[in-house]
């Protein structure tokens, strides 16, 4: 069995979302970020950037254990072991290989920015807040345009991109941005919530 090292961030949402998409056996080790428990020894061993979520496979490749950090890396992992969410070769495996990194190096960090200087930073800046969230709407500009002509991220299949994707468009609210400004994303959103797997994951950790 899988075990999940996670929080209730859209980092670690990814990793649920995908494991019950997957239909992967997990057991979740809450890692409480408020409480400073990513910093904890243990942890460290598996996750040596001190951030969630992590995974430890004890069936890893060559039936050996294996621990992952960094979130994509993980969704990789997962998808190749399972063979499902990312095609195995071709255009089509890099078209979702493309938009996984565009959540990780924009849309993740762009938005968790803006996160932490419209919710809270404990004064207000509003160079910081503008330049984050004019970013943020540049970002949902470009998954709007995708999505316009594309059912999800990457074409026409559900893969690991959109699982990357959808637990930071869910806190929308957060960054200030209204979705009926962005219709496709807003239909994409819905059309992945409706989704049982999701709804399970999200849910990952029950404590948070």
């Amino acid at each position: 069995m899988i075990e999940l090292y996670t929080w209730g961030t859209p980092n670690g949402k990814k990793i649920s979302v995908a494991l019950e998409e997957l239909g992967l056996p997990y057991a979740v080790f809450p890692v409480d970020i408020n409480q400073g428990e990513q910093f904890a020894p243990d942890f460290l061993k598996i996750s040596p950037n001190n951030k969630i979520p992590a995974i430890l496979d004890p069936d890893g490749p060559d039936g050996q254990p294996i621990a992952l950090f960094e979130s994509g890396a993980i969704l990789i992992y997962l998808a190749e072991k399972t063979g499902r969410l990312l095609p195995k070769d071709g255009a089509a495996r890099y078209r979702v290989l493309q938009w996984l990194m565009f959540q990780m190096g924009g849309f993740g960090p762009m938005l968790g920015q803006a996160h932490h200087f419209l919710r809270y930073a404990p004064e207000t800046l509003p160079y910081a807040q503008k330049r984050y969230h004019d970013e943020t709407l540049r970002l949902y500009g470009v998954l709007e345009h995708q999505l316009a002509t594309q059912p999800y991220a990457a074409g026409g299949e559900y893969s690991i991109a959109d699982i990357a994707l959808y637990p930071w468009v869910a806190r929308h609210e957060w960054h200030m941005v209204d979705l009926t400004a962005f219709p496709a994303v807003k239909r994409w959103c819905g059309e992945l919530a409706a989704r049982p797997a999701v709804q399970r994951g999200m849910l990952v950790p029950q404590s948070a």
